[in-house]
């Protein structure tokens, strides 16, 4: 019996879909934003929205993803040491 191919070819690919995720942030939460609305417009079949669902945690673990990448990033200058930005 013959093996497909793998949908895993490409990291950067949705795992339930095989869409790739968006290269930006924004254009993430764009996406996250749509699925949203639709989702709570309560017109999709059942299965639609479990697929949406699952594209919909992989684009907010690719925005956490991000966000945390950033956070690491910023750093703020306090009396001559690089210490770890807060919010506080």
């Amino acid at each position: 019996m013959a093996r497909s191919p793998s949908k895993k070819s490409d990291p950067e690919a949705d795992e339930t879909s095989g869409q790739p995720l968006p290269e930006r942030y924004e254009d993430a939460l764009a996406e996250l934003e749509g699925l949203v609305v639709r989702m709570e417009s309560g017109a999709l079949p059942l299965e639609q929205l479990l697929d949406n669902y699952r594209r919909g945690a992989q684009l907010l673990g690719f925005c956490r993803s991000r966000l945390d990448a950033i956070e690491a990033q910023v750093k703020v200058l306090e009396d001559g040491q690089l210490k770890p930005w807060n919010d506080a």
